[in-house]
């Protein structure tokens, strides 16, 4: 079992890099995330294709990767 969580916990990982590296910049710096985080934040620019692709990959990888790190605590 601990194997399981092990190697999901390992895949978790590297997807969650890999979606991380492949994702574009949000801003332009410091004044992009003062000016105009706040938008991008509540959804008005939203993307679309792609760059939601990759945000819900690794929203999913970030929960798995939580969940497979307390899973591994649990089971030492």
């Amino acid at each position: 079992m601990t194997m399981l969580v092990t190697v999901v916990f390992v895949i978790a990982c590297l997807v969650l890099v890999a979606s991380i590296l492949l994702q574009s910049g949000k801003s332009a710096g410091l004044s992009g995330s003062i000016g105009g985080g706040a938008e991008q934040i509540w959804g008005k620019n939203k993307a679309h294709g792609m760059e939601a692709m990759f945000d819900k990959v690794t929203k999913a990888a970030a929960i798995v990767f939580i969940a497979g790190a307390m899973l591994l605590v649990i089971m030492q």
